[in-house]
């Protein structure tokens, strides 16, 4: 009862109050006391908010009995404004669904733009990006059809500026650019300093997203040029905070605290606009704390934000300055309270749904709590895989929006034929360019492998020259040794016994003092003779030992991989093995693929000891390369040119080939080659020789 006559009450007083209103109508006395019910709930903010609730709806039901009236798509206009902004949900986004349905039928592009407009804003209030900037765009393209004067794009500008503020709260930062650009060059048309320097603004905050931090700051100093004309000192304040934050996000901490120190020196500013100071005060500590400052005075400075971020009620910034906290406690040796600060961080986010600072407090847990570092380790990347695939849906989701919008707007339309045709045109020129350029790019590729090709038989050809000279100089060494060791045993040695012949029979004499001299000439000579015997016996033993030329280039291949990388390399391989009787093809594409390992050992497994080894199994030349260092996962690891290469080289000679490897565990590559080139046979008679010359 109270209620009702309350409402009585201030209808009669505002009806006097207001009764030579120029808003009022006046041709229909219903319209216009249905017109004055929605002023009362649009203006009187002193009365509660559901008694405003219910005047708009009460002026509603009284209108609609005269939605014949001329007036009535602008009456409706006013009341649909009037539930949004009272925030009467439900009833708003009815009244706005019969406003842009009248708005389409009467062709009143104006209201129907309007109504967009206001539905846009009305999701931005509650968060719901991605709708508003669909609504957004549908307000575009209604003013878009509007006579083209400077008005219409004005509205379409500032839509422009809405999509783009929509894209980059959702990190779609091409489209935001893209957006803002256009509307900055209807702005500076009509000479709007102050929509100049929001856009420029904008334009930074998304180069910030690009993590582009001078053009940032290049961005940020020409908003600030606009501003200057507009005396508002609260703009100039937030310009300058931004700025001084772009440089601590880059890092450069001495340049933040110079921007932040004329912020933090304005009682004015500490005044009027306390939460915007208390980010100052956390940016300016944390660059101080950045640049060596670890003493308790910080403490107290954080402090005072942190009180400032609770008095009025500011979750995103209180995290934010929490976690700052948290590494500077860290930096005083105090472990305990950074950890247990920094998970009621953590447990804070994730409340809010601030995944930006979960995954910076997840990256800090991580390398502060070592006891559950591994669960913050995958909860860290769990997040940001699950975040990187919300953008690229939502740059799916903006790509549908424009794409429904397109299609929404341009049907029926006589010009959608045409531009089917130039889109025809369009795509056959490109499709055209694509063309040519696969086929130029495939003609570039088959010359670029018939030349690795080529270059590929030339250095086989040079490995095998460098095998036959190196073969011939060794096979002239062992000739030079067997001529030694004839001369040894036929020349000198037979010489040496003929005197100790004439010795011995001089030796008959019987004068006992040269007996005794004689006696001790022969010994010596005999000691000679066996000397010379023994020499002759070795070098006549290494006239048969052939050199392995193929083992010989191996190891100095090894050896030099292991001088110049600091890896410690080791050679081993089975001795009795005639090495060199292999054919061409297998010795040098065994050689490539124990190099090229041995390079990828030093390039990216980070090892300190490979092992290399060659034996010969059932016809099958075994070699194996290991190395100790970190390893990789098969399965998830893109294989590069040097493990291509090891693949086609085993190809080349019918092999196959094993990779082992585990992370931190290093990688073993087996390789096993059919020799069904080698010759067997002289592989046997050495193998014989040797047996003879150790017997």
């Amino acid at each position: 009862m109270k209620k009702i006559q309350l409402l009585l009450l201030v209808s009669i007083f505002f009806a006097c109050k207001n009764s030579t209103d120029s808003k009022l109508q006046v041709g229909n006395p219903l319209v216009t006391q249905a017109m004055e019910k929605v002023r009362i709930a649009k203006d009187s903010t002193e009365l509660p908010m559901s008694v405003r609730k219910d005047y708009l709806r009460a002026g509603y039901k009284l209108l609609k009995q005269n939605d014949s009236d001329s007036t009535y798509l602008k009456n409706l206009s006013q009341i649909s404004i009037t539930g949004y902004r009272i925030k009467d949900s439900l009833f708003y986004r009815n009244v706005y669904e019969e406003l842009s349905s009248l708005a389409i039928k009467s062709n009143d592009y104006q209201i129907l733009g309007e109504a967009h407009w206001d539905m846009a804003a009305f999701l931005k209030s509650y968060l719901v990006i991605d709708s508003s900037y669909y609504y957004y765009q549908l307000a575009y393209q209604s003013f878009d059809k509007l006579p083209t004067d400077s008005p219409s794009e004005y509205l379409k500008a500032r839509m422009l500026y809405s999509m783009a503020q929509a894209q980059d709260d959702l990190k779609d930062y091409l489209g935001a650019e893209s957006n803002v650009s256009k509307a900055i060059k209807t702005f500076a048309e009509q000479k709007d300093d102050y929509w100049l320097s929001a856009s420029y603004n904008l334009l930074a905050s998304i180069q910030s997203g690009f993590k582009n931090e001078d053009k940032t700051r290049e961005y940020l100093k020409k908003a600030g040029d606009y501003l200057e004309s507009l005396n508002d000192e609260n703009l100039v304040w937030i310009n300058k905070n931004n700025l001084a934050n772009s440089y601590l996000r880059e890092e450069d901490y001495e340049s933040a605290i110079q921007e932040y120190k004329p912020l933090l020196q304005n009682d004015e500013f500490k005044q009027q606009d306390p939460e915007l100071y208390s980010k100052a005060l956390v940016g300016h500590t944390y660059a101080r704390f950045k640049l060596g400052e670890t003493d308790e005075e910080l403490n107290q400075e954080y402090l005072k934000a942190i009180n400032t971020f609770i008095k009025i009620d500011e979750p995103q910034d209180l995290g934010w300055a929490r976690q700052k906290l948290a590494e500077l406690l860290l930096a005083q040796g105090k472990k305990d309270e950074a950890v247990k600060l920094a998970k009621e961080v953590k447990q804070f986010a994730e409340e809010t749904q601030n995944n930006d600072r979960r995954l910076e407090v997840l990256k800090f847990l991580t390398e502060i709590d070592s006891e559950n570092a591994v669960a913050y380790s995958t909860a860290y990347y769990k997040l940001s895989e699950q975040l990187k695939e919300e953008e690229r849906a939502t740059r799916d989701k903006f790509a549908r929006i424009r794409l429904e919008t397109d299609q929404i707007i341009e049907e029926n339309e006589v010009l959608s034929r045409q531009k089917q045709i130039w889109i025809g045109i369009t795509l056959g020129l490109i499709l055209f360019g694509i063309s040519l350029f696969t086929i130029i790019a495939q003609r570039i590729s088959n010359n670029r492998l018939k030349f690795q090709q080529k270059q590929q038989e030339s250095n086989q050809e040079i490995y095998n020259l460098m095998l036959a000279q190196q073969g011939k100089f060794e096979e002239g060494k062992k000739l030079e040794q067997k001529r030694i060791s004839e001369e040894l045993h036929d020349g000198v040695l037979g010489q040496m016994l003929g005197i100790r012949l004439v010795l011995t029979g001089l030796n008959e004499m019987a004068d006992e003092k040269s007996v005794e001299q004689r006696a001790e000439l022969i010994e010596k000579l005999r000691e000679t003779e066996e000397e010379i015997r023994t020499i002759s016996h070795e070098l006549n033993n290494a006239s048969y030992q052939k050199i392995h030329n193929f083992i010989v280039s191996l190891e100095d291949m090894i050896n030099s991989i292991g001088a110049s990388s600091g890896i410690t390399c080791s050679f081993t391989y089975d001795s009795l093995l005639e090495w060199d009787s292999l054919e061409g093809d297998i010795k040098i594409n065994a050689y490539r693929i124990v190099q090229e390992s041995l390079q990828n050992c030093v390039k990216h497994a980070n090892c300190k000891n490979a092992f290399v080894n060659f034996e010969c199994e059932n016809n099958f030349l075994k070699l194996s390369i290991k190395d100790d260092g970190k390893g990789f996962d098969i399965n998830k690891g893109k294989r590069g040119i040097g493990l291509r290469n090891i693949i086609s080289r085993v190809k080349k000679v019918n092999g196959t080939l094993d990779i082992e490897s585990k992370k931190g565990k290093g990688t073993t590559i087996k390789v096993s080659i059919p020799m069904n080139y080698a010759k067997q046979t002289e592989i046997l008679e050495d193998f014989e020789i040797k047996q003879t010359a150790k017997a």
